[in-house]
């Protein structure tokens, strides 16, 4: 069941009588305003979707100075998916995937290269102008960023 009404309030009453009466196993709802994401996890209602959190993700995605950029958070799974530019000057640039002492919690899953994307391996080496999906847990951006862009 999806409830994916213009009022958070709404979409919270729906999922909770779509589950607790009508034993409804799987609710997704629609997240109109971010801040009230906390009540909806508070609730368990699980997956949401926030239109506005999709668009500011995208947004970032598409504005260069920013060097890691927030994807997608998966929060059920407690994983986030971030993309990350590889420039010439970074640490990575020129070094196989296995040869990068990427943090516990993390995996590189891609790389983007002149158009085309490939699942990245231990055998990927990376290059600048490289785009480069990683998926990792909550709170490991601070490593995987000095892993891949700072000296």
């Amino acid at each position: 069941m999806v409830a994916a009404t213009g009022d958070d309030e709404d979409n919270i009453i729906i999922c909770q009588l779509a589950r607790d009466k009508y034993g409804v196993p799987k609710v997704i709802a629609r997240v109109n305003d971010p801040r009230n994401q906390a009540h909806f996890d508070l609730l368990g209602i699980s997956p949401t979707v926030s239109a506005t959190s999709n668009i500011l993700a995208l947004v970032e995605h598409e504005v260069p100075e920013h060097e890691l950029v927030h994807l997608l958070e998966l929060r059920k799974e407690n994983l986030e998916i971030v993309e990350v530019q590889i420039d010439k000057d970074s640490p990575s640039a020129g070094k196989r995937v296995e040869k990068l002492p990427l943090p516990e919690g993390s995996r590189l899953i891609s790389v983007m290269r002149n158009g085309t994307a490939e699942i990245a391996v231990g055998a990927t080496e990376l290059q600048p102008g490289d785009q480069v999906l990683a998926i990792l847990e909550p709170g490991k951006e601070d490593e995987l960023r000095r892993v891949l862009l700072k000296k």
